[in-house]
């Protein structure tokens, strides 16, 4: 999933800072924005690993128009983070899903040439997207 970022560019004295609006509490810092950015990664799964563990939805991300206009990112850079949240959303469990064949070739491609896990991933994060949408 790509969560979008707010990022508040430093210099050779101050930090570049990253904050994950849709994670509460995924904010990060780095001398470089390289640092940064794989800052907010681990931070972002050290946040969703504690909102699983206490139970409490898994916030999905939202667009980056959701938050614009938001005072607190005034002035403020954007970007997108890619994060694979399958961990933080509970046991897996097997279904049978029916599907055209021509929907499966596409899906086992698109599976082969994106080097998705698999096409059970694909399918997970397709119905995440749309659900994000609603």
């Amino acid at each position: 999933m790509q969560y979008p970022i707010c990022i508040e560019w430093g210099d050779d004295f101050v930090a570049t800072g990253i904050q994950i609006p849709d994670i509460p509490g995924a904010v990060t810092a780095g001398d470089s924005f390289e640092e940064a950015y794989n800052a907010a990664v681990e931070v972002a799964h050290i946040m969703l690993q504690e909102i699983a563990a206490e139970g409490r939805v898994i916030p999905m991300p939202t667009s980056v128009a959701a938050h614009h206009d938001n005072e607190e990112y005034a002035g403020m850079g954007w970007g997108m983070l890619e994060l694979d949240i399958s961990p933080y959303l509970g046991k897996t469990e097997k279904v049978n899903v029916t599907l055209p064949g021509y929907v499966i070739q596409r899906i086992d491609r698109y599976v082969r040439e994106h080097k998705v896990k698999s096409r059970s991933s694909f399918l997970a994060d397709a119905a995440l997207e749309k659900l994000v949408r609603l």
